[in-house]
């Protein structure tokens, strides 16, 4: 967690509220990249004690005059200068004794984001490191369990919904999309199913040049129809393969 800092709002003396009990709220973010070949996932060595550098998710305590996600951009930004991520809530987490230093419930939040090598390079100068989803180090608290939560939404989410063509460049080959997809659900896919079944979905637009980094005869390239999808699976599409 990064330091809290004094809150800025003034409460009322006799305000019934202050007389319960008191516990920090937090907030947890699981931010997962994709470079093309792997899915990897953010991590902090934390300055802190307790579990001083140890490797956790990057998260910090809400501050009283902040919203969640305003918490969640502020400490990302602080911890790894990125800024502008989408991210969608996940679960609270709330075990009593969860967290050693002070009872704490945490909101989690997951993000998932196209990685270039500014972006692996540039968090490096704040502490953070991006991991393989195949190499994690031991995680403290149950963030291991945030982590977990967060791949089965997204599972849940790549099944409904176009989340591996945007993580895509605008032209790629169906096996760069199957790869993708195999990150995303942890397993390897049939190639003739996989191709079968994106391909009855309509929305990939077939161009007439390849990719011929891998081999001579070369694999056709495509684009995401985002008019197409939008016009018929207002309510997404069942890619479950």
């Amino acid at each position: 967690m990064v330091p809290n800092r004094k809150p800025t709002i003034a409460f009322p003396p006799n305000d019934f509220y202050r007389q319960d009990h008191k516990m920090y709220v937090a907030t947890d973010c699981i931010v997962f990249g994709y470079d093309s070949n792997d899915l990897k996932l953010l991590l902090f060595q934390r300055k802190l004690s307790p579990f001083k550098g140890e490797w956790s998710l990057i998260g910090t305590f809400v501050h009283l005059d902040e919203s969640i996600d305003v918490a969640a951009e502020r400490v990302l930004e602080q911890t790894t200068g990125l800024t502008n991520i989408f991210m969608e809530q996940t679960l609270a987490y709330g075990h009593v004794k969860r967290d050693p230093g002070y009872r704490c419930i945490s909101i989690a939040k997951y993000a998932l984001i196209r990685l270039d090598e500014h972006d692996k390079k540039s968090v490096e100068q704040y502490g953070a490191k991006w991991f393989s989803l195949d190499d994690l180090p031991p995680m403290i608290l149950d963030h291991q369990q945030m982590i977990n939560d967060a791949l089965d939404m997204l599972k849940e989410k790549a099944k409904k919904q176009p989340v591996g063509f945007e993580l895509l460049p605008k032209k790629f080959t169906l096996p760069q999309l199957q790869r993708l997809y195999e990150l995303i659900y942890q397993k390897e896919i049939d190639s003739r199913n996989f191709r079968k079944k994106v391909l009855s979905l309509n929305i990939l637009i077939k161009l007439q040049e390849k990719d011929k980094s891998n081999s001579k005869k070369g694999a056709f390239l495509y684009k995401f129809n985002s008019r197409k999808y939008n016009q018929y699976f207002t309510n997404g599409f069942n890619f479950d393969t």
